[in-house]
């Protein structure tokens, strides 16, 4: 369908459209109008994909002259792979005329398809075969020997592109990740090349967060996207924890052992090349002496990781001369090496600030301030000069100069945080040195400097006035919409004490009391007996998991569950995890119904859909609050309250509440479905809590459902489920209309009727 969005015409892919869609996307064309930034909270299951794709690809064709391009970030491939789905349905509604390039960007593991790199494990082993096969100084090599091998799919691809760096390889067309496979056997060309090469220009690309906030990735993928992008953040609820991850380090015994390993080999590889090629190291001395930056471009397959923090213009200083000779600055390694060893062999927490940090560092090891700045640059120039192919098994000393480089760059927004061993397993000796980035800021500054228009959307963002504050940046719109149903098809309940009449709730000195153990297995029980198909439990932890389960099953209740569903379990593990989620659908599928016992903040919690029958129950077992001994959250809460005055409470309630919000929004994936919300816990019922929930859910929470026992919400279930299994009219009518065509929108942009 067409329809008008304050004088632009949108260009949608279905029949029909909810109102909220259309609220959504004047909002979002505001956004663009006023080339600013938007904060926009949309329910889950309303369509928020097709809404933003539709009004941005429309907007680019109706204003050619903007040059404008979408730069759509997911967090996991399976969420990438949905929306270019989407793309490509929205692609066969628009104008015969219009022209649109449109593909993913994953890792090599993804799109790789020569199968001798694939046969490496992990994905930096994968990235390390594919180096082995096209780094330039091996395909020189093999040009005077062809018994060496390379990558026939790169060969192929090289020739092909080269008729000029504009050559253009790809027919329009949206290209999903096995599209591109595809075509990269068809025609011989290796594909993830391809793909870096062809999102300079594409009208859209999808990838993941990674490509535009770690800064070490970001330098090599996203450095050619120019101003006029517009740049989607989906699914960002939790988008400050990937921000403060992309700039934190961890250094445990192990790294600095895979470090001394790694300086030696690179001592031998020296020795060697001083006695071979002697004019290579002359080479690289003379260039450092004109800077980083006189490196020139690198060819595609030698750049693996950029700078993770510095700006451009100290690229261009000379870097300092104790580190230029290649035997110097393994020196300087070896030295910074053995003080983080020192470091390590305290037998008590140490907190530092970076500043400290690095006079000490200076003051013991003789290390400055500048040489530790430009660490990471210069161990991969060595590592070019070297001509080291096997980047993966040199990622503990590139770990390291990762730490130097961050921890001298930035004096506020970091702690250093040494641990002899964790606070929950303190009889295990585990000394870790951790580089703690408080400051989400950091990471998605050039993000908001960069581009004229950042979006940041999800179904779970409430209180949406926090993130401004947390990302230290101003929304042109920030909004949150509420969800227009025909039918009340989501039931949110609040539990807070069993059918004894005794409170229920995870707080510490509660969550082994037998009592609330025993509550929480009833319930469990009582809804496995009345709820068919599919019921998902999460839990505050992996370890109250276990422990609960493990109670459970000595009470005998576990095995009364499974005489009316099959119980299944995610792990830590991700294969047991993705085969325990198969099973779960087929039990599901056959009838026999099943149960999934889950953690929040887990992979199941972030990325799995339980849509229809295979999530017709969600329980939250307690408030998933962060582990509120954690240094480094004290550390980061510290930080807040200083520099943003956001207060401890304020900021950790948030944080639990949008992880629960998040784990019960996996029930409910469209209108047409339907599913119940039970937050077990006494503290749910309390206003300074529960307010922090979404706006979506507040609006179907009723004040008889706030303070329930497990027989008052068996009895709710049942005559929810009763009136689920009535028939009842999709579109609605009147002004409860909730699926428009072309003709309704029409009237409501006249203002003739009025939907809200």
């Amino acid at each position: 369908m067409k329809l008008e969005v304050e004088g632009l015409t949108v260009y949608f892919p279905y029949e029909s459209i909810y109102p909220e869609q259309v609220e959504y996307m004047r909002e979002l064309k505001r956004a663009l109008d006023a080339g600013g930034h938007a904060l926009l909270e949309m329910p889950t299951g309303t369509g928020k994909t097709a809404a933003l794709l539709s009004l941005i690809v429309s907007y680019s064709i109706h204003n050619p002259q903007l040059k404008l391009k979408l730069l759509y970030c997911t967090r996991t491939v399976h969420e990438m792979e949905k929306t270019l789905a989407e793309l490509r349905l929205l692609a066969s509604h628009l104008p015969n005329s219009t022209n649109i390039l449109a593909l993913g960007l994953s890792s090599r593991k993804n799109l790789c398809i020569n199968p001798h790199v694939l046969s490496a494990q992990s994905r930096d082993s994968v990235d390390a075969s594919c180096r082995r096969l096209t780094a330039s100084w091996v395909r020189t090599l093999a040009h005077h020997n062809p018994q060496l091998p390379t990558c026939p799919f790169f060969e192929a691809y090289d020739r092909a592109s080269s008729a000029g760096p504009d050559a253009l390889l790809l027919p329009p067309g949206v290209y999903t990740l096995g599209d591109l496979r595809s075509f990269g056997r068809s025609k011989g060309w290796c594909p993830y090349f391809l793909a870096r090469h062809m999102i300079r220009y594409a009208n859209v690309v999808v990838y993941s967060y990674q490509y535009l906030l770690d800064p070490k990735v970001a330098t090599i993928i996203s450095k050619e996207m120019h101003k006029e992008c517009v740049v989607v953040f989906d699914e960002a609820h939790n988008i400050d924890n990937v921000c403060i991850e992309a700039l934190s380090v961890s250094i445990r015994k192990q790294t600095l052992e895979g470090a001394t390993r790694n300086l030696t080999q690179m001592s031998h590889e020296i020795e060697r090349l001083k006695a071979t090629d002697a004019g290579r190291l002359r080479a690289e001395y003379n260039r450092l002496v004109e800077g980083l930056a006189q490196r020139g471009n690198l060819a595609i397959t030698d750049a693996w990781l950029g700078n993770p923090a510095l700006p451009d213009d100290i690229l261009k200083e000379a870097v300092p001369g104790n580190i230029r000779r290649a035997e110097h600055f393994l020196s300087v390694l070896r030295r910074l090496v053995q003080y983080l060893k020192s470091r390590l062999l305290t037998e008590k927490v140490e907190t530092e600030n970076p500043v400290n940090f690095c006079a000490a560092i200076n003051s013991q090891a003789g290390i400055d301030q500048k040489m530790l700045k430009f660490c990471y640059d210069r161990l991969h120039s060595l590592m070019l000069t070297l001509e080291i192919t096997n980047t993966d098994e040199f990622m503990h000393i590139q770990t390291v100069c990762d730490f130097a480089t961050l921890v001298s760059t930035y004096a506020r927004g970091f702690s250093i945080i040494i641990e002899p061993y964790d606070e929950r397993m303190p009889t295990i000796p585990d000394p870790v040195l951790q580089l703690s980035c408080h400051d989400a800021s950091l990471a998605i500054k050039p993000v908001f400097d960069r581009f004229q228009s950042v979006i940041i959307t999800s179904g779970t963002l409430s209180p949406i006035d926090l993130y401004p504050r947390l990302l230290n940046f101003s929304p042109v719109i920030s909004c949150s919409f509420t969800m227009s149903l025909t039918r009340d098809c989501i039931c949110p309940m609040v539990l807070t004490r069993g059918s004894d009449q005794l409170p229920v709730s995870t707080k510490f000195d509660m969550r082994s009391d037998p009592g609330v153990v025993r509550n929480y297995g009833r319930l469990l029980l009582e809804m496995v007996a009345a709820v068919p198909d599919g019921i998902v439990c999460f839990f505050v932890s992996y370890s109250y998991m276990d422990g609960i389960v493990n109670n459970w099953n000595e009470m005998g209740i576990l095995q009364d569950v499974m005489q009316h569903k099959l119980v299944f379990i995610e792990t830590q593990d991700v294969v047991e995890t993705t085969l325990a989620l198969d099973n779960y659908r087929k039990a599901c599928d056959c009838g026999r119904g099943a149960v999934f016992f889950s953690v929040a903040r887990g992979k199941v919690a972030e990325g799995i859909d339980f849509d229809r029958h295979y999530g017709r129950l969600v329980i939250m077992f307690g408030v998933p609050f962060q582990y509120t001994l954690s240094r480094i959250l004290l550390a980061r809460l510290e930080y807040l309250r200083e520099t943003f005055q956001i207060k401890e409470g304020d900021f950790l309630t948030f944080d639990a509440l949008r992880q629960a919000a998040q784990c019960v929004g996996r029930v409910i994936r469209s209108k047409a479905d339907y599913g119940m919300m039970i937050f077990a816990d006494k503290r749910y019922s309390r206003h300074d809590k529960r307010s922090k929930l979404p706006g979506w859910i507040l609006s179907h929470l009723h004040d008889a459902h706030l303070n329930l026992s497990t027989d008052m919400a068996l009895h709710i279930a049942r005559e929810f489920l009763r009136r689920m299994a009535q028939p009842y009219d999709k579109t609605g009518c009147g002004s409860k209309k909730t699926l428009l065509s072309e003709e309704d929108v029409m009237k409501m942009s006249e203002g003739a009727m009025d939907t809200y």
